[in-house]
C-alpha cells in the first residue's frame, strides 16, 4: 500500500489510538499511545517522512507530528531534506530532527506515554477543529517544574520537528519536564486558546502527570513566541483558561510582538541582528520598554543565526537555550502575580 494510499485512509476514516484511562482527583485523565507492540524501530535520516506518519509507536497521532497535519504532498520528502517543510525556519538540522523523534519512540519502547489531548471529546464535537491539538511530552522525574514549547510557523504551520521536539528534548534533559504543543493553526487567538487550555489541563492533571505547577515556563519562537507573550501580558483566563499564575518565566526568541506591562513576568528573549522576518529593531525596543517597566529581562542578539534557528546548532546562537534555562532557574522560587 502506497503512503498516500496510507495517509488519505488516515484522515479520511478518522484516526484512533489505544486509549490509556488514569484516574486523577481532577478526574479522567485520557492518553493516546502507540499500539504497544515494541520495541519499534528508530528513523533514520535516509528515510522519509512517511516513516513518521507511518511509524507505530506515533500511532493516532502521528498527523500531529508534521508542520501541516493534511498535507500528504511531503511524504516521498527525505528526512535528510525536512527542512523543505519549515519555510520559515532556518538551520533545520535533520539528525537533531530525528533525534528528538528517536526520543519519544524510545519512550514509547518504554512503555511511556508521549502525547495527550487537552480537550474532551465534547469540545472536540463543538468544534472540529480542535482535534488538530495536543501535547507532546518529554518526561523526566517525577515532581520536577515544567515548560510548554510553543514552536513557530508564521500560524500556517507548525514547526515542531525543527522548534519544538528538539528544543523539548533539551529541557528534558536538563531535568525538567517539556511539553510541545500542537495548537490550531490560522489565527493567533486560537493557537493562544489553546496554549491557555493546555496550561490549565496540566494544572488540573499534574498529579497523574508527575510535573510540578510551581515556576512553570512558557518558551516560544516567532508566532510561538507571540503565544507566549499573550499568556504573559494578560494571563491564562484570559483566554478562556483558567485562573492561574502567569509563568514564572517567558521565553521569546525572535518575535516583533511589542506588548509588555509592568506586571510581565521575567523574560529571556533572543534574536539575531540579520533576522528577515522579525525586525531586530522591534525586539531591542521591546527589551528597553520591558526593562523602563520594572520586568527583569536577559536579551541575546546573535548576528548571523537569521530567523527560526531553533536550537541555533552551527550558528553564533548555538547555546542560548542552555543560557534560558539557566535564566528560568533564577526565577523557580518565584511567585508570579496574577
Amino acid at each position: 500500500m502506497s503512503r498516500l494510499v496510507v495517509i488519505l485512509m488516515l484522515f479520511l476514516t478518522g484516526i484512533t489510538g489505544d486509549v490509556a484511562m488514569a484516574e486523577t482527583k481532577a478526574g479522567a485523565l485520557m492518553s493516546v499511545k502507540g499500539s504497544g507492540q515494541g520495541p519499534y524501530a528508530q528513523l533514520t535520516t535516509a528515510g522519509s517522512v512517511g516513516d513518521i506518519v507511518e511509524h507505530p509507536a506515533f500511532k493516532g497521532f502521528s498527523h500531529l507530528i508534521l508542520p501541516r497535519e493534511q498535507d500528504s504532498r511531503f511524504l516521498n520528502t527525505p528526512l535528510s531534506n525536512v527542512g523543505s517543510l519549515m519555510p520559515y525556519h532556518g538551520h533545520v538540522d535533520p539528525d537533531i530532527v530525528v533525534g528528538a523523534l528517536n526520543r519519544m519512540i524510545d519512550e514509547v519502547n518504554n512503555g511511556k506515554t508521549i502525547f495527550y489531548d487537552f480537550y474532551s471529546d465534547q469540545q472536540k464535537r463543538a468544534d472540529p477543529a480542535k482535534e488538530n491539538t495536543g501535547l507532546f511530552f518529554y518526561r523526566v522525574a517525577k515532581g520536577a517544574p515544567f515548560a510548554i514549547v510553543c514552536p513557530g510557523g508564521g500560524f500556517s504551520y507548525v514547526g515542531s520537528l525543527h522548534e519544538g521536539f528538539p528544543l523539548a528534548s533539551e529541557i528534558s534533559k536538563k531535568n525538567y519536564n517539556a511539553f510541545v504543543i500542537r495548537y490550531r493553526i490560522g489565527s493567533q487567538q486560537k493557537a493562544t486558546e489553546d496554549l491557555a487550555a493546555a496550561i490549565s489541563w496540566i494544572f488540573k492533571n499534574a498529579e497523574a502527570l508527575g510535573v510540578s505547577t510551581a515556576g512553570y515556563s512558557l518558551w516560544g519562537g516567532s508566532a510561538g513566541a507571540r503565544m507566549v507573550g499573550n499568556i504573559a501580558l494578560s494571563g491564562v483566563d484570559a483566554y478562556g483558561g483558567d485562573e492561574l499564575p502567569k509563568p514564572a518565566t517567558a521565553v521569546i526568541a525572535y518575535t516583533g510582538q511589542s506588548s509588555f506591562s509592568e506586571d510581565f513576568p521575567p523574560t529571556f528573549m533572543t534574536t539575531s541582528a540579520n533576522d528577515g522576518i522579525a525586525s531586530v529593531m522591534s525586539v531591542d525596543r521591546r527589551v528597553k520598554n520591558l526593562r523602563d517597566a520594572g520586568v527583569e529581562v536577559e536579551y541575546r542578539r546573535y548576528s548571523t543565526a537569521g530567523h527560526g534557528f531553533g536550537l541555533g546548532t552551527g550558528t553564533d546562537a548555538e547555546g542560548w537555550l542552555a543560557l534560558a534555562v539557566q535564566f528560568w532557574e533564577k526565577h523557580l522560587n518565584i511567585t508570579i502575580s496574577r
